[in-house]
């Protein structure tokens, strides 16, 4: 398809969309508390997405069928909401995706239900340091490589993994788009991986998903969940983030 280009009135809506999102990050993160199940979580999420007059992004996509992806511990990413209890301890995964006419908004963040380990804390701390590294490589001129070795260079001095089988995307009218973006350098990308140039006008939903362990996951037989394979914690932060030529926008940040 090619990677598509936004115009300001596009973003402007794709802002709308963001800070949907955002909003009800918000509101989840708030009660992520031990003895919330995750089909409450899952609840809240469509009541205010629709309450502010959008739509979630995830329900049916793919098949998915829940409104929100919620990931537990060492579930990496698009877990699927049921009975399971929230403890004290957990880290937990709150991914989301809004529609505001046609455009999509779409970010994750890492919560700390209760008192979590240091170890646990460690890991999500360091996986939003790697997002905000990506960002500030995200100016025109740069290339898509220059996100992933962002990350990387925020993630590899703690040892961590870093998931390559899932990486981030472009989006717009569609949830995903060229091109993809990838949270390691060039040296791990296979020849002849897609390496644009950053130009005005591209968005792009960036999102680290980084493992204690090793950097191998694999897809539970939901078809869905994708948990680390060794069993350790994994953390996920996500923005969308507009190109322009004064620097990057994030558009699923606060107003």
């Amino acid at each position: 398809m090619g990677i598509e280009i936004k115009s300001a009135d596009e973003i402007a809506i794709m802002r709308e969309a963001g800070l949907v999102v955002h909003e009800v990050l918000e509101e989840l993160a708030k009660i992520s508390e031990p003895g919330i199940t995750l089909d409450e979580l899952d609840a809240v999420a469509k009541r205010e997405t629709e309450k502010r007059g959008a739509a979630c992004a995830f329900i049916g996509l793919y098949g998915f069928p829940k409104h929100i992806c919620i990931s537990v511990n060492e579930q990496v990413v698009h877990g699927i909401p049921g009975k399971r209890r929230l403890v004290e301890g957990d880290l937990v995964k709150l991914d989301h995706g809004a529609v505001v006419r046609g455009w999509y908004g779409d970010a994750a963040r890492t919560v700390s239900v209760g008192k979590v380990t240091p170890e646990a804390q460690k890991l999500a701390d360091a996986t939003r340091e790697s997002l905000e590294a990506a960002i500030r490589a995200m100016v025109p001129g740069n290339r898509i490589s220059d996100i992933g070795a962002a990350v990387q260079g925020v993630i590899e001095p703690h040892g961590y993994g870093i998931v390559r089988d899932y990486v981030g995307h472009g989006i717009g009218k569609r949830p995903h788009e060229d091109p993809q973006v990838p949270n390691y350098g060039p040296a791990l990308w296979t020849r002849g991986q897609f390496n644009p140039r950053l130009r005005a006008g591209m968005v792009l939903a960036v999102e680290p998903m980084i493992n204690a362990g090793t950097h191998e996951v694999r897809t539970l037989s939901d078809g869905w969940t994708v948990v680390t394979k060794d069993g350790k914690n994994s953390a996920h932060f996500e923005h969308t983030i507009a190109v322009t030529e004064k620097g990057p926008v994030v558009l699923t940040g606060p107003a």
